[in-house]
């Protein structure tokens, strides 16, 4: 070869050397680890079309496909083999979608540590046990399901709710507790004895059916439907606690359901829906890939909170409620009188949750708010109760505070 061929490529080498680098930083690159499948009607599919929100929204920035179905139910995709997938397509955050990938996350992130991991539910970050590039992001749902409680207990007819609970953890508890809470408030805003209130849990084990190792949800359902519950809040990743009152409706029984996770999931059933709860995981996505692109994200526990002046604007609202087709227009009136009530307390205590003010008692009798007394939303269990760490149902409640 010429000399002037050796010199001419030697060029091109240092320039492909130049501009390899830049234009691999033309785009911000966002994977993300579902516990079940993007298409589930719950929990994964909120956080999948919360990805989708984010690279429509902020400029530079691609979702990568997601690694779904994660879990112990698919041992064929282990946790830290779905990581090095998105960490070898470029990554630069990951954001890893359940309380089951906690204990994980905080392992891989030390391996890449130029990857920023988000883990969604955890609290490494808060407790100050996190590596430098994880942090934590969870919505304050103790808001939704307080409402989901109210829309049940304004439409009960028979005064015994059931609950279909995933397993047992602080997380689990805490939201059985506040939809209990606003149940026990709007029976008695019906001028009804909330004391004569049935508030019943079953629990199946996972936060979704896993043939084989979870308690099947439909027969669960079913159970609780035999035992008098003429209302079924949901409080598993999955659609079953709907389908199965819409097919008791069906069937010529006066039962309803009150989904989860998802906003549309009303639409399974809108005969039997008094509304959903739900997740809008898009801003608070958009706000922290935003900053891990700029490079000023630090770590954080963050937290997603209503948008009490627009409840259901996925724009600016990370917990939403949307009513119901069946809730009735009287009980539709008292849920929002009950809204605008939480939405006061809201603005006038930003770091308590509307309800969770003493006297409240565990189970065992044990007291963890004395009377007049708000519970502050999170404080390490070694200094004293919380709302984040709810260590057993409350009592009034039916069901187990232990797996």
């Amino acid at each position: 070869m010429k000399r002037t061929g050796i010199v001419l490529l030697a060029v091109l080498a240092l320039v492909v050397m130049v501009i390899a680098p830049v234009a691999a930083q033309d785009t911000f690159n966002v994977g993300m680890i579902l516990v079940g499948p993007r298409n589930d009607g719950g929990w994964s599919q909120a956080h999948y079309e919360g990805g989708l929100y984010v690279a429509e929204k902020v400029e530079g920035v691609t979702f990568l496909e997601p690694q779904e179905n994660i879990n112990a139910g698919n041992p064929d995709v282990p946790f830290d083999v779905a990581i090095r997938t998105l960490v070898d397509q470029g990554a630069n955050i990951i954001f890893t979608a359940s309380d089951e990938f906690e204990e994980d996350t905080a392992i891989v992130a030390t391996e890449y540590p130029d990857v920023t991991f988000i883990n969604v539910s955890g609290d490494d970050a808060y407790l100050g046990t996190a590596p430098a590039n994880l942090g934590n992001v969870m919505g304050t749902m103790e808001w939704g399901k307080m409402i989901a409680g109210c829309a049940a207990a304004l439409q009960t007819s028979t005064g015994h709710i059931g609950y279909l609970g995933p397993l047992i953890n602080f997380e689990t508890r805490r939201l059985v507790n506040s939809a209990y809470l606003g149940a026990r408030h709007c029976y008695e805003m019906r001028g009804m004895n909330p004391d004569e209130l049935q508030f019943t849990v079953t629990w199946i084990g996972f936060w979704f059916n896993i043939p084989g190792v979870t308690l099947d949800p439909t027969e669960e359902a079913n159970t609780l439907l035999n035992n008098g519950a003429d209302v079924i809040i949901s409080g598993i990743d999955t659609t079953e606690g709907i389908t199965v009152v819409s097919q008791r409706a069906a069937a010529g029984e006066s039962v309803w359901a009150v989904p989860y996770d998802f906003a549309s999931a009303c639409d399974l059933g809108p005969e039997v829906c008094l509304g959903v709860p739900y997740f809008h995981w898009g801003p608070v996505y958009a706000e922290i890939i935003s900053a891990a692109q700029a490079g000023t994200y630090e770590q954080a526990w963050t937290l997603t909170n209503p948008d009490w002046s627009d409840l259901n604007n996925p724009d600016t609202s990370g917990i939403g409620f949307a009513k119901g087709p069946a809730l009735t227009e009287e009980n539709g009136a008292m849920l929002d009188a009950f809204i605008a009530e939480a939405a006061a307390y809201a603005a006038e205590n930003p770091d308590g949750i509307y309800l969770w003010t003493g006297p409240l008692s565990y189970q065992d009798g044990t007291e963890i708010a004395a009377e007049g007394v708000n519970l502050p939303y999170i404080v390490a269990i070694e200094e004293g109760s919380s709302v984040w760490y709810q260590q057993q149902l409350l009592a009034g409640i039916t069901g187990a505070s232990e797996s």
